[in-house]
């Protein structure tokens, strides 16, 4: 977000909080908690000066060969991760094919959104679009499904239509975006493998923050909602479009080394790992822009979110942004301090910053602190 980012204080605080996302181990290192493993087997400052001139040379030699295999393991990195970053920046350029072809966003998911912030919309209109969508089908069955949503426990749905009925409109304004942002979460975010919960818990967590504060200002809840849970589509799209490309193109680089013999550079990219600095880089420059242009493809003519996500893609200052953007700005700090504190990662002093900087006052922070922001409450009658 380009609010975040227009703060040295607050930009180093958002940008840990987006390392947290990737992996705990990478945000302690930022944050200098983890010490760097000295290297061993430096010589003895008492060791005997003279060798005999065969064991001298030796060393030398081997000195000189083992500076070249670093040398040439670091050409071999740079080479491939330049390469890397190549290719996804002209993926991301393209902003139709991370539409389409990275998250697979079907049509009707947007229209479904868009209905269900409408005054004169109903079940009947929503039935046909979510039972087009195999996925979400299943997933309104499952949901009804569940013990605590079951009005007789030895009946069970099998009709996503029924499902629908059951559910009622209030609650598909809860359901409905947080089924379908969940659909567009990376398969896998293999080496980092928590990453995918995260982005989950982020987004859920994010998207209720901004429904809390939004029902305390008098704003509409679900549009404060949507925009919440939307927010974060930037990050998904990243995530999933730069892990698929590293391990497409690690694999043809594997494949060719191994084809050619080129054992010294086979035994290289065997030992490489997929760097988090790549990906964070690329989640802090994009991922608030890329949400916004995301969502301006799905062409809402009634639910105005896009405004709001431009504003928090572009505007560098709170006041300059609408209601909508100045609440989820600050359901983004308040879930960034909340995670970063979790694991020690901000103190007092940068928290008091952070909520200054987005004008959260004592009244919303303790809103949010007893409110259930990770968990979704449905009322059933």
């Amino acid at each position: 977000m380009h609010f975040f980012e227009n703060n040295d204080i607050t930009s180093t605080i958002y940008q840990q909080a987006i390392s947290l996302s990737i992996s705990k181990s990478f945000a302690e290192q930022r944050r200098g908690k983890v010490n760097l493993v000295e290297s061993q087997g430096s010589e003895q400052k008492n060791r005997r000066r003279k060798l005999l001139s065969v064991e001298e040379t030796a060393r030398q030699e081997k000195m000189v060969a083992d500076h070249g295999k670093e040398h040439f393991r670091q050409q071999v990195m740079a080479t491939f991760f330049a390469q890397v970053n190549k290719q996804v920046n002209e993926e991301f350029d393209n902003k139709a094919y991370l539409y389409t072809s990275v998250l697979n966003i079907e049509e009707e998911a947007p229209t479904i959104l868009e209905l269900l912030s409408l005054r004169s919309t109903s079940i009947n209109k929503i039935k046909p679009l979510a039972t087009s969508l195999p996925w979400l089908a299943g997933d309104l069955i499952s949901l009804v499904n569940k013990p605590q949503y079951r009005k007789r426990a030895d009946v069970q749905v099998s009709d996503a239509k029924l499902a629908l009925s059951y559910i009622g409109l209030d609650n598909l304004k809860l359901v409905m975006p947080t089924f379908i942002l969940k659909h567009w979460l990376p398969k896998s975010t293999a080496p980092f493998n928590l990453m995918k919960r995260k982005l989950w818990n982020d987004s859920l967590s994010l998207a209720l923050a901004s429904s809390v504060l939004a029902e305390h200002s008098g704003a509409n809840t679900y549009i404060a909602f949507a925009t919440g849970m939307l927010s974060n589509l930037g990050q998904l799209a990243i995530t999933r479009c730069f892990l698929n490309t590293y391990n497409r193109m690690y694999k043809q680089e594997l494949r060719d080394a191994f084809d050619a013999k080129d054992k010294p550079l086979h035994d290289i990219l065997v030992k490489i790992e997929n760097p988090p600095e790549l990906l964070l880089e690329q989640l802090v420059l994009r991922s608030s822009k890329l949400s916004a242009e995301l969502v301006e493809f799905m062409n809402f003519d009634r639910l105005p979110i896009t405004e709001p996500m431009f504003d928090l893609a572009y505007t560098d200052t709170i006041d300059k942004m609408c209601p909508i953007a100045q609440i989820v700005t600050k359901a983004k700090a308040y879930v960034c301090y909340r995670n970063l504190a979790k694991d020690n990662l901000i103190n007092t002093e940068e928290a008091l910053a952070l909520f200054e900087s987005v004008k959260l006052n004592k009244t919303e922070l303790s809103l949010l602190k007893k409110s259930d922001i990770d968990h979704i409450k449905l009322k059933f009658n």
